[in-house]
């Protein structure tokens, strides 16, 4: 007799925001339904993520829409797959169309497209797991 492999539950995006523990030292993503723990950022990925925010809120003040052109510490994008929701290094959003998104103010959720003005992703060691997943 074999022994099958237990299948992952698959949860919907809704689920996993439910499930999302709270001030959580973890982060976490849903990639097809799969929740996936996500590791911490090394020194150098944290390093070149501040870069370049320092460098996207220079730009954003010197086209002048600071203030307009926000970005956020944390933030979690649902894509139009229906079961996924991942956090990006850094997001751009543009203030302007924020009541758009129903879910912002209590949960940090970015639904529609055209809040978003950049999404940067870092991508490390498992770079084809960050193109295959968040593009």
């Amino acid at each position: 007799m074999t022994q099958s492999k237990a299948e992952p539950k698959l949860y919907s995006f809704d689920e996993f925001i439910s499930w999302y523990p709270e001030n959580s030292a973890v982060r976490y993503e849903l990639h097809d339904g799969v929740i996936i723990e996500m590791p911490k950022p090394k020194g150098k990925h944290s390093n070149l993520t501040g870069s370049l925010i320092e460098q996207l809120l220079i730009v954003i003040r010197q086209i002048d829409k600071g203030g307009i052109w926000t970005i956020p510490r944390e933030s979690i994008v649902k894509p139009k797959r229906e079961n996924s929701g991942y956090e990006p290094d850094i997001i751009v959003l543009n203030q302007d169309v924020m009541e758009a998104e129903s879910r912002w103010e209590s949960e940090s959720i970015i639904q529609n497209p055209d809040s978003v003005k950049l999404i940067v992703e870092v991508v490390s060691t498992n770079w084809r797991d960050d193109y295959y997943n968040k593009l």
